[in-house]
């Protein structure tokens, strides 16, 4: 532990944790005292530096960020999970065990993410359909990515979409609609390619 962080009230960090120099854990949100919400992390944390981790967050074990990461309250993250550097997690997200996220990825409100998912550099994954529409806050629908689905980067997931369990978003995609499981999709608009099985390797 350093003397530059800031740990508040309300929050549980598992044995072997490290948290580097001017990391926040258990900010209250907007509304809410210090200490009012509890958040839990596992034992063998690596917070870096200036990772912003929110109160009301559920954090399993060998969690780790880079550097600048936030994260917003009232996640349910698994364990062996890491998020690259610059990364920003919404609120209401559920992330499996085992997710890698890179650097500079965004998951809004409201995201599943299952187990061993992977998320390359720059993924963007949406939630509004209609951004300012009457009534955007209450249809806000993330997108649900499936057990060991891969995310190549710059990819953007438009919301609602289900990208289905082993498949494969190639890099640089719009995906506008729900992918199969174990199929490859590429381009803008995404568009089938092959199946996992056929892929030479």
């Amino acid at each position: 532990m350093t003397d530059t962080h800031k740990i508040f009230p309300g929050v549980t960090l598992g044995d072997g944790s490290i948290v580097e120099d001017y990391a926040i854990i258990g900010s209250p949100p907007r509304g809410k005292k210090a200490g009012e919400l509890q958040t839990i992390i596992g034992k063998g944390a690596v917070i870096r530096s200036h990772t912003v981790i929110y109160a009301g967050n559920r954090i399993g074990d060998n969690f780790q960020t880079g550097n600048k990461v936030n994260i917003r309250e009232a996640n349910e993250i698994g364990d062996n999970v890491s998020i690259g550097t610059l990364s920003v997690i919404e609120h209401h997200v559920r992330i499996g065990n085992g997710v890698r996220m890179h650097s500079q990825v965004f998951v809004p409100e409201y995201t599943v993410i299952e187990d061993d998912a992977w998320l390359g550099p720059n993924v963007v994954l949406t939630n509004a359909k209609y951004p300012q529409s009457p009534g955007v806050k209450e249809t806000l629908a993330g997108p649900v990515l499936k057990k060991g689905a891969k995310i190549g980067a710059n990819s953007t997931i438009l919301p609602g979409i289900v990208i289905g369990a082993n498949s494969l978003v190639g890099a640089g995609s719009v995906v506008t609609k729900d992918v199969p499981d174990n199929a490859v999709v590429a381009g803008n608009p995404a568009r089938f390619i092959k199946m996992i099985a056929t892929l030479p390797y």
